[in-house]
Order: structure tokens, then sequence, then C-alpha cells
């Protein structure tokens, strides 16, 4: 298992999947913890549009703070700035200042993380190991996923927000800890050609957005709904979901290595476009929109070791990973910006939630076709091999 040498990457997944466990308690629970609070479906949808869209503006600022600290320090500060947005979760009760607040903080922390974490994911992997290492990442995030929403749910039922949220938030600063003995990785003062090099995978990870908007965040919704706006029954259809995911984990990852990354994607979204099928029928039936949640846990291990091998491994080879990945992430808001907001209109003007998670399918298919463009097929592979 040559791919589990490097102990740079070992450390980034490791982080990756204590951070998981902060989600399954926290984050998991976020927009239908704004719905419990009063707030409308179009109105949540419109925080999270929010929120993407002030990471867009916030998102230059970054650079000049990673070309002093290196990429290292600022993904630390991204992982301990992630935990301010849980108590403030707490406090919310409805549209008002808490919630501003709340879109504010949780945006700053999350571009202050994922432009850095990629960009040192994509500094410190290996080419030919990319889609092993991406695929551990994915199962170890499963595997935390399995009892955090549990957890995430007792404490909401049990203890209330306020200790539950707070508790994702020390969780959150705890997974920080793997990277203390990381190496640093500098960035370029100058990188002239780093956005032309990254102008492909900013349309794919703009049409990743799209289908992670209604893949993930309409779905959360809607399956809340479907489950009776219960914790309880959310919680647990979101672990079983995570057993499923971390008992698939693996598989993908070898496969993209062996330079199968075309095959990899189109299986991926032909996955992805028949739980999205499935999710949109089960709504009104409880017990289907928990298996239809299920299987839809099958999706990113599928999809995440061609998706991260290709921008991954682009990224590497570009002038710059933290320019690349400001360009890249600026594309995944701009999705999931326009699917939002055209979700809320059309559920403000009638529209069924089945019909939003349908919206899920134009974005799997943009996806699939500029994915599958970035894998060279397995002759060329092999040829450059």
């Amino acid at each position: 298992m040559s791919f589990l040498r490097n102990d740079a990457i070992n450390r980034v997944n490791l982080q990756s999947g204590v951070q998981a466990l902060a989600q399954g308690v926290g984050h998991i629970f976020f927009l239908v913890f704004l719905l419990r609070a009063g707030i409308s479906v179009p109105l949540v949808l419109l925080a999270q549009a929010g929120i993407v869209t002030l990471r867009f503006i916030l998102r230059p600022a970054m650079l000049p703070l990673a070309k002093r600290f290196g990429l290292k320090p600022m993904l630390i500060a991204g992982a301990v700035a992630m935990a301010a947005q849980y108590p403030i979760l707490a406090e919310v009760r409805g549209v008002g200042p808490m919630l501003a607040l709340l879109c504010l903080v949780a945006s700053g922390g999350e571009v202050l993380y994922w432009v850095s974490f990629n960009a040192y994911f994509a500094s410190v992997g290996d080419t030919e190991h990319r889609g092993r290492q991406s695929s551990v990442r994915e199962a170890l995030t499963a595997l935390a996923k399995v009892a955090a929403p549990l957890v995430g749910a007792w404490g909401l039922l049990a203890l209330g927000p306020r200790w539950t949220f707070a508790a994702a938030a020390l969780i959150q600063v705890a997974s920080v800890l793997p990277l203390l003995g990381a190496p640093d990785v500098k960035v370029a003062r100058q990188a002239p050609g780093v956005f032309k090099a990254a102008r492909p995978a900013l349309l794919l990870l703009a049409t990743d957005g799209w289908f992670d908007a209604c893949f993930f965040f309409v779905w959360q919704i809607a399956l809340f709904l479907s489950l009776g706006e219960s914790f309880g029954a959310y919680g647990g259809a979101m672990a079983l979901a995570g057993l499923v995911g971390a008992g698939f984990g693996l598989l993908m990852g070898r496969h993209v290595d062996a330079g199968h990354g075309r095959r990899a994607a189109a299986i991926a979204y032909a996955s992805a476009a028949m739980v999205v099928g499935l999710r949109a029928a089960s709504l009104g039936t409880p017990w289907l929109a928990v298996a239809a949640n299920a299987l839809g846990a099958l999706v990113m291990p599928l999809l995440i070791p061609p998706l991260v091998a290709a921008t991954a491994n682009m990224s590497q080879a570009s002038p710059c990973t933290f320019r690349f990945a400001m360009a890249t992430e600026a594309g995944w808001d701009l999705g999931c910006f326009f699917a939002c907001v055209m979700t809320a209109g059309l559920i403000v003007a009638g529209a069924p939630l089945w019909a939003c998670v349908l919206l899920a399918l134009p974005g799997a298919h943009a996806g699939w076709w500029l994915l599958r463009s970035l894998h060279p097929g397995k002759a060329r592979s092999a040829a450059k091999a």
C-alpha cells in the first residue's frame, strides 16, 4: 500500500476525518435547524446562497495571507475558524441579526479552510496515487458520519442546541491536531498563467456546485420535511447513509489510478442520476426517502476519486495550487449560488420539492461531460506511463 506511505497526505486525510465528525454532529443539521427555527424553505436556501456569495467576495483577501504565512497555517486557521459558526447557529431564532451574523462567520471560516485544504491536498499528494488517497479520505469521512448524526440528534433532543453545537465546535477545533506535524507549503509570489490553467477545472466545479446544492442542500431539506421535521429520524437516516458509504469508500480509487477515470466518472454520474430520480419519487413516503438517502451515500465514494484525481493533478501541475484552488472554489460558489436562488424562486412560485430535487440532473450531466474530458482514457494513460 504505497499510497499510504505519504505522511503529509495521511495527516490531512485524518484531519478531514475528524472534521467529518464535527460536521456529522453539527453541520449536517445546519439547514434543518434553521427550518425548525422558523425560517421558511426559500429563505433557508437564500441564506445558503448568501454564504457562498460572501465566500466569493472574501476569497481574494486570502491570497496575501497565503503568500505571507504558507498553506499549513492557513489550513489550521481555517479549521479553527470553521468552529465559530456552531455557537452562533444555536442562537438563531428566525430571520434577524443572528442569521446575518451566522452567514458572515460561516462564510469566513469556509473560504479560509476550503481554499487552503484543496491547495494543500493537491500540493502534498502523489499523482499516481491520487485516486486511492482521495478514496481513503472519503472512507474516513463516511466512517465518521456513521455515529455522529445519531450523537447530534440525541444531543439536540436531550441537551439542546447550545450543548450540541458546542460539542461540534470542540471537535472541529480538535481536527487541527493531525496537522501539527505536517510540512508547510509556500505560496509563490507570482504565478502567471495559473487562471488559464484552472479554466477547465473551474467550469467543472461550477457544475459540481450546482449538483451539490441540489443533491445535498435541497435534499436535506426535503428529507427532513418528509420525516416530519424529526431530528431523531433525520439523524438516523444520515447515520444509515454513513454506514452504507463507509462500506463502499475504497473501491473506486484503484480503478481511477489504473487509468479508468472516464469509466469511473460515467459510473458515478449514472449512479447519481438514478439516486436523484429515486429521491424525487420517494418524497412523501418516509421509509422510501430513508432508503433513497442511504443509496445516495454511494455516490460520493464513486464520484470523489475521479473528480479529485483530475482537479488535484491539474492543480499540482499548475504554477500555484493556491491560486488554482481560488479559481475552482469560485466556480463552485457560482454554481451553488445559482442553484439555491433558482430553487428558492421555484418554491415561491409553487413548485413541489420533488421537482427541485430533480434539478440535480442537469448538473450531473454537465459534470460527466466535463469530467470525462479531463481524464485521458486508458490508452493514453498507458502510453504516458
